[in-house]
């Protein structure tokens, strides 16, 4: 006899397991369906191994640099296999946490795949057998898989994806990746940080596209400088992979030979399979369509993180699913999307939120901007990491905050007090006047807000 609950989660990433969290806090009796490992791709195959990986060659990269801090460190070198065991601990430690944040609330936890056969059923295939789970209302959250054109010749093991990348610390002695975009520039800057050979390959004509281009031509720079080989507006015309090596042909004339290619070229949603087509749910290319409710078509099911397209992001998703929780339970939460921070965390580290200066020009919206240089930052400079800046977007005529940019060292922490003053639609000079601790790089916030009036004490 199949166990009833009041609510059935679909997809145990961030988005699914919160959503099981907050609605057994709720109240709900929850039961949630995983097929793989809890935390989903995020935490077991993308964010949390990718950044582990990355502070690791941020160490290395620190320790290079310790002559200009007057400390001296010889016969610093990596150890990759470390680093990959490292990441592996960490993983594990956080989705052992997330395990027993489930168990704690009392979330009845499903190995297998799940997919809705008939209104108020969702069946689950694992490896033990299939089982039957009645529920009242119903979460997917499937999340996505990586893009992999047909013509290219994907085999896991020369043209890979990142999980592949993330599974082995085997490096190969040179790199091609394609797809600029945030996870390509960070894979970038792993493998030259260890002093591996890149060619970066993007189709459209900039890199991180839609990010500030002041943002990126800062990262573009350091990249070149690191030696990565850079081709924009480029594209792939094929790959063959003859014994251990892959030969690229590119549409500028050149073939790359490389001992691997990483197709990084972004996500679709996953919506095959769990019987989201055949329950006559509307689903528009590819992406199940929601309410601001995060409710589908078909009352009582709803749908958050990378199943519904648009932010493919972790924080979006999370979010998504304490208001699709919420709504379940009873309640009455309207998803909103105006302060996202946007985050790449790259040498140096890219974070904006809002509104950018295409768009805003693009839909006829008057902005006022400040800038302050970290250059001009007395903890900036204290650290070592001069590199960077501070942009406050304002609506003209309100002085409103619409947006921001950060470009530097913790970038992807600096950024939420800007998108808090989004958020909560603060002007500008209410961000200047706060009081500010010295010396932090958090000053520079303020600065920026005071300079979009030319008032910024620090800066010419």
């Amino acid at each position: 006899m199949a166990e009833r609950f009041d609510l059935a989660v679909i997809g145990g990433g961030p988005g699914g397991y919160v959503a099981a969290i907050r609605a057994a806090q709720l109240g709900l009796r929850v039961a949630l369906v995983e097929k793989e490992q809890l935390g989903g791709v995020c935490l077991n195959r993308g964010c949390i191994p990718t950044k582990a990986l990355l502070a690791s060659v941020g160490v290395l990269s620190a320790l290079q640099r310790a002559e200009e801090f007057g400390v001296r460190a010889e016969g610093v070198e990596a150890d990759v296999p470390a680093m990959f065991r490292r990441k592996d601990e960490v993983v594990a430690r956080l989705r052992g946490g997330v395990e027993k944040l489930l168990k704690k609330r009392k979330v009845t936890i499903y190995n297998g795949v799940g997919s809705i056969v008939e209104p108020g059923v969702v069946s689950v295939e694992g490896s033990d057998g299939s089982s039957a789970v009645e529920c009242e209302r119903i979460i997917m959250a499937t999340g996505s898989e990586p893009l992999v054109p047909e013509a290219f010749p994907y085999d896991g093991r020369i043209v890979i994806t990142t999980r592949e990348a993330l599974e082995s610390p085997r490096m190969p002695e040179t790199v091609l990746i394609i797809g600029a975009g945030a996870v390509g520039c960070e894979f970038a800057g792993f493998y030259s940080s260890l002093g591996l050979p890149v060619t970066l390959v993007e189709m459209l004509p900039e890199m991180l596209s839609g990010e500030d281009p002041s943002a990126v031509r800062q990262l573009l720079a350091t990249m070149r400088r690191r030696g990565v080989d850079i081709r924009t507006a480029t594209r792939v015309e094929s790959i063959e992979i003859t014994g251990d090596a892959a030969l690229t042909t590119l549409s500028d004339g050149t073939s790359v030979k490389t001992g691997r290619v990483l197709l990084a070229m972004g996500r679709r949603p996953s919506s095959g399979g769990s019987g989201i087509p055949e329950s006559g749910i509307e689903v528009d290319r590819g992406a199940v369509v929601v309410n601001e409710k995060m409710e589908t078509s078909r009352p009582g099911v709803y749908a958050i993180g990378d199943l519904v397209g648009g932010w493919l992001l972790a924080h979006v998703a999370s979010r998504e699913g304490v208001v699709a929780a919420t709504n379940a339970a009873g309640g009455d939460l309207a998803m909103s999307y105006r302060a996202v921070p946007r985050c790449t965390f790259t040498t140096p580290a890219i974070a904006s939120v809002g509104i950018t200066e295409a768009a805003a020009k693009a839909d006829g919206l008057e902005l006022s901007s400040g800038r302050f240089p970290f250059a001009a930052s007395g903890k900036a400079l204290a650290e070592g990491e001069v590199q960077g800046f501070v942009k406050v977007l304002c609506d003209a005529a309100s002085g409103r905050v619409v947006g921001g940019v950060i470009v530097g060292s913790h970038a992807s922490d600096l950024i939420h007090e800007v998108a808090l003053a989004v958020e909560a639609e603060l002007s500008f000079d209410r961000l200047a006047g706060m009081i500010h601790a010295h010396p932090t790089l958090a000053e520079s916030v303020m600065e920026a807000a005071e300079a979009v009036e030319g008032l910024a004490i620090h800066s010419g």
